[in-house]
């Protein structure tokens, strides 16, 4: 299941976007948007997850987690 996550402080790493998930169950992909021009993180991202019930289990643990400050939403991704 892919889950989009948003609200992300814009220093976040993939590797710590990852970790938040990994208490779930496997990660497949972890991926951060960036902007082209400053090669920064756009603030929002995308992990998958092969199982779909360890992907709700996330989204239902994650959402509204605050998150180096920010409150961040995670739902899953159409």
């Amino acid at each position: 299941m892919k889950i989009l996550v948003r609200g992300l402080e814009r220093s976040i790493t993939e590797a710590e976007l990852e970790a938040l998930f990994k208490p779930y169950g496997e990660v497949q992909s972890c991926t951060l948007v960036m902007d082209q021009e400053t090669k920064k993180s756009k603030g929002f991202g995308f992990v998958e997850m092969p199982n779909g019930r360890d992907a709700v289990k996330a989204i239902k643990g994650l959402n509204t987690l605050r998150v180096k400050g920010l409150g961040i939403r995670v739902k899953a991704a159409d």
